[in-house]
């Protein structure tokens, strides 16, 4: 059997395992050692299996991960996110649709110091969905607006898939984070403009809030200094490059922990409950990025990655029709799978073309980041959608996708936006040194 051949039935037997709904970490490893056995023999393939996991559960660059994942339990746990929605209430509810673009300034601001779409999506639930329903709106598009906002906190920085993303592709990670500063902030605006154009149209389904008085909108911003304090340290350590990505991970979760501790929501018991919480989302990003170390083996080995670049590059639709067609790909895997599967899946195997193709690996990592993002709100699967329905129960997930749609063509303008014009996401990187 051809090198050719033994790819494909890979890549065969990955889906079907996918579709038996085995767990995607070990669909993708055991693809990867049966791949990999069946070209280089089964005694090199079971050393893979004996050695592949351990050396990536032990690199010092994945350990950014877990403080990352930790830092987010932290703050949601402080009750930031809360803080942060009142806040924004306080100075936008009473404008058409103020309620909804609350939420998404919150999710906004939360995605800064959480870095998980999925978090994002579920603790907003909990804290402006009610409110947002107690004001009035229209539940699918009060459901939709935090399904949207929630994918924010994939490209504002700290990202995890921005992280895992610029791992495989040996990119300077403080660079990527900053790539995504103006993207993220893109999306807010581009979000708030949907939310003011259907108020406009129909404000009877995003009705008007209540006006805070002064007071109330000044001691909003005392709740949350800490929180845009620790976001500034972050993000201005890692662009002024006085730390580490790594280090700027451990100086979060530690900034998280004594905001918790001094507000007094984190006592010794709470404390237990974020670390079990941030181990088990760590370990399952591991798990999933094991799986696909040992695909990528397999991949490199029947030189799929070579194949698939010399195939595209030599595609008579040049450049950008290229990268259409291979958005696309993206697109359609987001809607099935998890995002940081496919970016650990796909990228060893098409950043090659993007780099033969001449595109910038900065620019590329938001424009690949930001597709999978769609995913997250795409049907069939539609991630955050699912975590929203698991929560809200009463609000059906036809409704939610319905009402999510808006910011889905919003999305899809601005990675449009983002392809036309990568000033918009290299500004800040090139500032660096």
């Amino acid at each position: 059997m051809t090198d050719t051949l033994i790819a494909v039935a890979g890549f065969v037997g990955l889906f079907v395992l996918i579709v038996l709904r085995v767990p995607i970490g070990f669909a993708m490893g055991i693809a990867g050692v049966a791949g990999f056995a069946a070209v280089s023999g089964w005694k090199p393939g079971l050393n893979l299996l004996m050695n592949s996991p351990l050396r990536t559960a032990s690199d010092y660059t994945l350990s950014v991960i877990p403080m990352f994942v930790l830092m987010g339990v932290f703050a949601s746990a402080s009750g930031m996110s809360r803080e942060l929605f009142r806040a924004n209430r306080s100075w936008f509810g009473h404008f058409k649709g103020g309620t909804a673009i609350s939420t998404i300034l919150a999710c906004g601001g939360f995605a800064a110091i959480n870095g998980s779409s999925v978090a994002t999506a579920a603790t907003m639930t909990t804290v402006a969905l009610p409110e947002m329903r107690r004001a009035g709106m229209e539940p699918g598009l009060a459901a939709g607006t935090i399904a949207a906002g929630g994918t924010l906190g994939i490209m504002i920085p700290p990202s995890v898939t921005m992280l895992i993303y610029g791992i495989l592709t040996e990119q300077d990670i403080a660079k990527l984070f900053m790539a995504g500063v103006i993207p993220g902030l893109l999306g807010i605006l581009f979000y708030v403009i949907v939310v003011r154009l259907i108020a406009s149209r129909r404000p009877d389904l995003c009705p008007v809030g209540e006006r805070a008085d002064r007071a109330e909108r000044w001691g909003s911003l005392r709740d949350i200094w800490a929180t845009m304090l620790l976001f500034a340290v972050i993000i201005g350590s890692i662009y002024g490059g006085f730390v580490t990505v790594t280090e700027a991970a451990g100086i979060g979760a530690t900034g998280a922990f004594i905001i918790g501790v001094l507000r007094g929501r984190l006592n010794a018991a709470r404390v237990v409950e974020c670390l079990v919480e941030a181990l088990r989302t760590s370990a399952s990003i591991f798990v999933i990025a094991i799986g696909a170390y040992l695909f990528g083996y397999f991949l490199t080995v029947t030189q799929t990655a070579q194949a698939l670049t010399e195939t595209l590059v030599a595609l008579p639709i040049g450049p950008y029709g290229t990268l259409a067609l291979i958005l696309v790909v993206y697109i359609l895997l987001g809607a099935v799978m998890d995002e940081l599967a496919i970016i650990l899946l796909t990228v060893p195997i098409i950043f090659p073309v993007i780099v033969s193709l001449g595109f910038d690996p900065i620019w590329f990592g938001v424009i690949i980041v930001m597709t999978v993002t769609l995913g997250l709100i795409t049907p069939p699967v539609g991630m955050n959608v699912f975590v929203i329905n698991s929560i809200a129960r009463d609000v059906p997930l036809t409704t939610i996708f319905r009402g999510v749609a808006p910011f889905i063509a919003a999305d899809i303008v601005r990675l449009v936006v983002l392809c036309a014009v990568p000033w918009l996401s290299l500004a800040i990187p090139n500032t660096m040194n």
